[in-house]
């Protein structure tokens, strides 16, 4: 009786074990504990998106690099900057860096800044938007991983063998101009991912044509949703405090924007991936698009006239 108790609990730990490691690894974010145990291993790609000389100084064993500008995971279309790419060109660079439609993607940026920690979540929402779910953020960045020195590290690049991708375009990430029209109509929340001062229409982007922001927006921010503003996000209670402090309505229905849909992917990712508002959108061409399209049907507000 008391081996079969036994054995009883060893199952029901093996079990929890098992569920634990399923979960977490299909999890938005995950952890340098995890990554130290997973690097390596069979089906995972673990993407380092720092530049090609920080990832030779010393990287994820098996990491494979990946340039935000140079493998063109943004492009200009027309007069505005920082789109996304076609659906073929994608498929090919990600089956180049080893990925297929089984693999479970790592982003890994460096973890220095919310801007760089914005070039993991752009890729991360490219992934959503082709209808990859396995891919998760490495929470920290690479810093936290080789702040332990103990870590595994190499030094040499890892060239990937080349698998096929295919695209199965997921539209319910993805927000267009015609989405923020109707939401204009309809009461959608609008979330402006832009420094304050873009948000109030004090200053503009070289990448836009109109100051001001969306009618009704909300200013949240991209750099509040970290921690002192590098590569850690803020922890679930924190951003719901953050939400409420901004007084962001419950309404689910929620369209995330800022120049050029970089800052706004921070914005999506919290409030899809780790808040749970599953009918948030990032709209792509975001106010790079929006304000050179005709004012009175595409209207943008001045907080602040300094005129």
């Amino acid at each position: 009786m008391r081996f079969k108790a036994i054995f009883a609990w060893v199952s029901l730990l093996t079990s929890i074990m098992l569920f634990t490691t399923v979960s977490h690894a299909s999890s938005p974010l995950v952890d340098v504990a995890w990554v130290k145990a997973n690097a390596g291993t069979s089906g995972k790609v673990f993407l380092d998106l720092r530049s090609k000389a920080a990832y030779l100084k010393g990287h994820v064993p098996g990491a494979v690099h990946s340039s935000y500008g140079k493998d063109k995971w943004r492009m200009k279309k027309g007069e505005v900057k920082g789109m996304l790419p076609p659906t073929d060109y994608l498929e090919k660079l990600i089956g180049r860096l080893g990925i297929n439609n089984k693999t479970h993607v790592v982003l890994m940026h460096g973890g220095v800044s919310a801007v760089e920690t914005g070039i993991a979540t752009r890729i991360y929402w490219t992934f959503k938007v082709l209808g990859h779910n396995e891919v998760s953020i490495l929470n920290g960045g690479v810093n936290a991983y080789l702040a332990n020195k103990s870590n595994p590290r190499e030094k040499t690049a890892v060239k990937p063998v080349g698998k096929t991708f295919k695209a199965t375009i997921n539209t319910t990430v993805l927000a267009t101009a015609n989405d923020v029209e109707s939401g204009l109509k309809s009461g959608a929340i609008l979330l402006d991912s832009r420094p304050t001062d873009q948000y109030m229409g004090i200053s503009k982007s070289g990448s836009i044509t109109r100051t001001g922001t969306l009618p009704g927006a909300t200013s949240v921010p991209g750099r509040w949703v970290t921690i002192n503003d590098r590569g850690t996000f803020r922890s679930i209670n924190a951003l719901k405090k953050l939400y409420s402090f901004r007084k962001v309505s419950n309404n689910k229905n929620r369209i995330v924007f800022c120049n050029t849909g970089h800052w706004a992917s921070l914005g999506w990712f919290v409030d899809s991936e780790l808040l749970g508002n599953k009918s948030s959108k990032m709209y792509d061409g975001s106010m790079a698009e929006w304000s050179r399209l005709s004012p009175p049907e595409h209207p943008m507000t001045v907080k602040l006239n300094l005129q």
